[in-house]
């Protein structure tokens, strides 16, 4: 496994963890920092064996994480990604999470409906909490049916910044308020 750490001004270091794979380079993990921990930290904890390497490929999605976290529309294509690490249900809902517009929301109840599930909530909510590839598939688009954020891997405060740069507002109470729902 190699890593690539990349630095950003307001969210601190994110890792992506990489593998050759039939001789391509795909994203087998993303580690965002955490308000307790930096990336390279998890990243170590997680993969002990990885070597700090890039590639062309991983360079550009590099560039194209930075400029999501600096508050620009980019939409990542999964064939960067190695999907098939994950159990069926979890590529289901990442696959219906990816097509969240920037700018819209979804509900975990709402996708656990669309992925055939329908009472399903919690469980399409540990999918995405174990998401492997946030920011690339982008699980803060999901929230609670009572419109509170819901838990993410960066902590709330990130969700939150990652939902304002979208457009996303919040009310005093911290629901969100959206009128752009998805499924």
């Amino acid at each position: 496994m190699k890593i690539k750490i990349i630095q950003t001004p307001f969210f601190g270091s994110v890792g992506i963890i990489w593998s050759r794979i039939d001789d391509s380079p795909k994203i087998v993990r993303i580690i965002i920092s955490t308000p307790d921990l930096k990336a390279e930290n998890i990243a170590s904890r997680l993969h002990q064996n990885t070597t700090v390497s890039s590639c062309a490929e991983i360079d550009t999605i590099a560039n194209d994480i930075k400029t999501l976290l600096a508050g620009k529309d980019i939409t990542f294509s999964l064939d960067a990604i190695n999907l098939k690490s994950c159990p069926a249900f979890q590529q289901s809902v990442l696959r219906a999470q990816h097509q969240i517009p920037r700018g819209s929301v979804s509900a975990y109840k709402l996708i656990a409906t669309h992925v055939g599930r329908p009472n399903g909530a919690r469980t399409v909510g540990n999918a995405l909490a174990n998401n492997p590839f946030p920011l690339i598939i982008p699980c803060h688009r999901t929230i609670r049916s009572d419109r509170f954020p819901g838990g993410y891997q960066g902590g709330v405060p990130m969700k939150q910044v990652l939902l304002s740069s979208e457009g996303i507002d919040f009310d005093q109470a911290g629901r969100v308020i959206c009128d752009r729902f998805h499924y």
